[in-house]
């Protein structure tokens, strides 16, 4: 039987623990594209989102009942109620108003109408 020098094993165990390091912070693994968090496919200032959220909140709108995925680029299922943007928020923030969207978790799903995929969620 061989046996392995002591810096053998040394650096074995360091390239061991680099590997596992690096997939801890999220590096790719071999034949994976790294994980990149989805970015709102509209550009909404942080006072718009605000004010979307706070005009939605004061009606009358069900959240959706069934367990639905609220990520951006997600496509909505069909037994999904989308509601239209209400106008008032239209004219406060004219880049969402042939959006519709959903309630989801105390968050406002916005939704492309047009594919049917989810643009952005505020919470």
């Amino acid at each position: 039987m061989k046996t392995c020098s002591a810096n053998s094993m040394i650096s074995v165990a360091m390239a061991l623990a680099f590997s596992v390091a690096l997939l801890g912070m999220g590096a790719p693994v071999r034949g994976q594209a790294p994980a990149v968090p989805a970015q709102p496919k509209i550009n909404l200032t942080l006072e718009q989102r605000h004010v979307i959220k706070e005009i939605i909140k004061d009606l009358n709108v069900s959240p959706a009942r069934q367990n639905v995925e609220t990520t951006v680029g997600a496509t909505v299922p069909a037994t999904i109620d989308l509601s239209p943007m209400p106008q008032v928020v239209a004219e406060k923030v004219p880049q969402v108003k042939s959006h519709l969207f959903f309630l989801k978790d105390g968050k406002v799903v916005i939704v492309d109408p047009k594919e049917n995929k989810i643009v952005d969620a505020i919470d």
